[in-house]
């Protein structure tokens, strides 16, 4: 039973935002097997996984925040995949630290998903700088040769999209400090509604 559309959760992050320089997206099956979220008109279904993407600005600097909720009981594939990314995201996040090259980042979670088996199902890097302009450098990925150093703030962002399946994707907002990341976000990450 359809319960609403992507459209609709979509408006209601951007309304739900101050000020209102808000950008979302919201993407359930089939639109979630990609990076890339287009906001569609589809209609989500009891159980099905949705992705939400979505930002402001704040006395002109931009964030950027991605969580994936389950509106009503996850499936077993849902549950699987979304432990791995949550496990791959938090591997990164303590492991980052000043000093090392971006992609270096990219690995730690890249390892955690490859070694579940599913690392041709993580298409993107694993993040990016985040500033005045919501993709910035540092670019979080494979080729980023840029070295992380305090101050820099960065999003870590793994995610895993199968085919005729749907994906998962969950993103924070990390601070790079002397001793690490300091993760500023502070939504839930339950994915259950």
């Amino acid at each position: 039973m359809a319960i609403f559309g992507a459209n609709h959760i979509a408006s209601r992050l951007s309304n739900s935002i101050q000020p209102k320089s808000a950008r979302s997206t919201a993407a359930g099956s089939p639109e979630r097997a990609t990076a890339a979220l287009p906001t569609s008109n589809s209609k989500i279904q009891a159980g099905e996984p949705i992705i939400c993407d979505f930002g402001a600005k704040y006395e002109g600097y931009c964030s950027d925040i991605t969580r994936t909720i389950c509106i009503g009981p996850p499936d077993g594939k849902f549950n699987e995949i979304y432990e791995l990314v949550l496990k791959a995201q938090l591997t990164a996040e303590q492991r980052i630290l000043p000093g090392i090259e971006a992609k270096v980042g990219d690995q730690y979670a890249r390892e955690v998903i490859a070694d579940a088996g599913y690392g041709d199902f993580f298409g993107h890097g694993l993040g990016h700088g985040v500033g005045l302009q919501v993709h910035e450098a540092p670019t979080m990925g494979p080729s980023g040769t840029l070295e992380l150093a305090p101050e820099m703030t960065v999003t870590v962002e793994p995610g895993v999209y199968l085919p005729e399946w749907g994906g998962v994707r969950i993103e924070d907002i990390c601070f790079v400090r002397h001793n690490g990341l300091e993760v500023v976000n502070r939504a839930s990450k339950d994915p259950r509604i």
